[in-house]
């Protein structure tokens, strides 16, 4: 939910390029950058997890690197590219991370899947040609109730090794 503010608190201006397009906005200092996405721009893939930074479930891009979107202030994101899940893949083309997630079944209720693939994504970027263990490692921010973790790790492998 969406926090509110008290007419007439003071607003910032942003400009910040989402999912490719450019967005200019009010927002009060004190908006978490995930509630921007998720009830300014609509963009609800990015899920709320915890509240606490714990769960990774709010993770997106900015500028290329993971973010927990609940530890960023939308005022931070100012002038930054930011790429959610939705900016992934093209109509009617998942994204290979999305693509392998499916293949693999490294989703269950799919609630931790859109920042589990936004961290993946980073660390394919950073590292190509992971081992197990590095995925592990690169995913530990984030958590999954479901699956154990098995799955999803292939998933990233998969996609890994058809590069």
């Amino acid at each position: 939910m969406a926090l509110r503010y008290q007419k007439g608190a003071p607003m910032a201006q942003i400009s910040v390029t989402v999912n490719g397009k450019l967005r200019k906005a009010d927002v009060e200092p004190r908006l978490l950058l995930v509630h921007f996405l998720r009830d300014q721009l609509r963009l609800t893939g990015t899920h709320i997890g915890c509240d606490t930074s714990q769960c990774g479930a709010c993770t997106v891009a900015v500028n290329g690197r993971s973010v927990k979107a609940c530890t960023m202030f939308a005022v931070q994101a100012d002038l930054t590219q930011i790429t959610t899940i939705e900016g992934l893949g093209s109509e009617g083309q998942l994204h290979p991370l999305q693509e392998g997630f499916w293949e693999e079944h490294g989703l269950q209720c799919g609630y931790c899947t859109p920042g589990m693939i936004m961290s993946a994504l980073n660390l394919l970027q950073e590292n190509p040609k992971p081992s197990e263990e590095q995925i592990r490692e690169g995913i530990s921010g984030n958590f999954c109730r479901c699956t154990g973790y098995q799955h999803i790790v292939n998933a990233i492998q998969h996609v890994a090794d058809k590069r």
